[in-house]
């Protein structure tokens, strides 16, 4: 009888790799789950729509507010000793969140205080973790690693949703936040065991204004890199809009509920799951042409609901919008990670992270006004609209469309940003 053969992590997984994925599958279980406990907790005691808007906003606003300054600590200081500290308040606020809940002595004030520190903590954890990942495999195997974690952390938003609503029904909302508090201790305790003696030391400037200055001029230095900045900040806006205010209306109104909506949400986890199991067996050689030519299908789902299609073609785009998003989402990181020097990667992860969100929460809040001038179809349409013409824009930006993945063994000083003019468009 033949031996009976276990699988074994690939080559490139290391310890450091498997510990950051193993946390961020952990965290991302219990903070999916906190997401649905937390809007149920505020209607539990009495609040209303608007209450369960202001504290998510209550932690939107400190984590736009804080990001850059985040940025700029996790390129003076160890990385994952910012990490592991904002897993550690993020455990308080959430475990405190989770007492109050459960004592039933819980006020909307309070759930948005406590709120707002998670929202600082992963102001500074998000531009510290942005790096490290990548940072722990060799520069040929990055894109498959990457894309192996985002199925982790996209499974986990998965599962931890479904389980989430699940507990909440059974149990109540107090006990899915103290499962997040835990996982945020389990997380926080897995990255605390990194080895980071292979990693450079960090050595910041004169000052934080000085840091950030700096990252500023890497991020305005590179036209591909701000074009794309500049092109999410709207982008992200309008699928927020679309996606949190105009689509569980339509879905009530013309679908018939919000099952057919929680359907097309899933049929978007799922297709971000096959994404990134298509990334970890194609590696693009031209990493911008082909990641922006897949925020496209972006446009579609804003397009379906303004129609509105009938339920099974709305899951169809949502299916399909999710496997695009993961394919930008690897060769942007890619590029990142091939292009930005490793000291100065977290104050430019910075710059991306609030360019990707500081226009969310004005566009969430004008959609209602903006519905009620024009009407519902028009602003779909609109968003529709921005979506495909920023990105035809970006497409015009003559490094997104040459930038090509180099061997593993060259210098990011060496070529960067340039194109093999023998290399076919068809080639990507």
């Amino acid at each position: 009888m033949s031996p009976v053969r276990f699988p074994v992590r690939p080559s490139w997984a290391g310890r450091n790799y498997t510990l950051l994925t193993a946390a961020a599958v952990v965290s991302g279980l219990g903070s999916s789950g906190a997401l649905v406990a937390g809007a149920f907790a505020v209607l539990a005691v009495g609040g209303s729509a608007t209450d369960v808007g202001l504290v998510a906003a209550a932690r939107t606003v400190p984590l736009i507010v804080f990001l850059l300054i985040g940025g700029a600590l996790a390129d003076r200081l160890p990385r994952h000793r910012v990490m592991v500290a904002a897993n550690a308040l993020n455990c308080v606020s959430q475990a405190l969140f989770a007492v109050l809940v459960l004592a039933g002595s819980a006020r909307v004030w309070q759930m948005a205080v406590l709120a707002a520190l998670g929202g600082v903590g992963q102001a500074f954890f998000s531009p510290a973790a942005e790096g490290m990942v990548l940072a722990t495999v060799s520069g040929s195997r990055s894109g498959r690693a990457f894309a192996v974690f985002r199925m982790g952390v996209n499974g986990a938003g998965i599962l931890g949703a479904g389980l989430g609503g699940a507990l909440v029904a059974a149990a109540g909302p107090g006990w899915v936040l103290a499962i997040d508090a835990a996982a945020f201790a389990v997380a926080g305790s897995l990255r605390a065991f990194l080895d980071v003696r292979g990693m450079p030391e960090r050595r910041g400037g004169a000052s934080l204004a000085a840091d950030l200055r700096d990252g500023w001029r890497e991020v305005v230095g590179r036209p591909w890199l701000w074009s794309i900045v500049l092109q999410f900040s709207v982008v992200n806006a309008m699928v927020a809009a679309a996606e949190t205010v105009y689509g569980p209306l339509v879905a009530r109104e013309r679908l018939g509920g919000p099952q057919p909506w929680g359907l097309a949400l899933s049929a978007f986890g799922v297709g971000t799951v096959l994404g990134g199991l298509l990334m970890t067996r194609w590696a693009p050689r031209r990493l911008l042409l082909v990641g922006v030519l897949a925020v496209l299908p972006l446009a579609l789902p804003s397009a379906a609901l303004a129609v509105p299609v009938p339920t099974p073609v709305l899951v169809a785009v949502m299916f399909a919008t999710g496997v695009s998003v993961e394919v930008f989402a690897v060769t942007w990181m890619s590029a990142l990670h091939q292009e930005v020097p490793e000291e100065k990667f977290s104050r430019v992860s910075s710059y991306d992270w609030l360019g990707s969100l500081a226009m969310v929460p004005l566009a969430t809040a004008a959609a209602g006004p903006v519905q009620n001038a024009v009407g519902r179809p028009a602003a779909l349409w609109g968003c529709s609209a921005l979506v495909l013409l920023l990105t035809l824009a970006v497409l015009c930006v003559p490094d997104v469309r040459r930038l090509t993945r180099r061997p593993a063994d060259l210098p990011k000083t060496e070529a960067a940003g340039t194109a093999d003019p023998a290399d076919p468009i068809a080639s990507a």
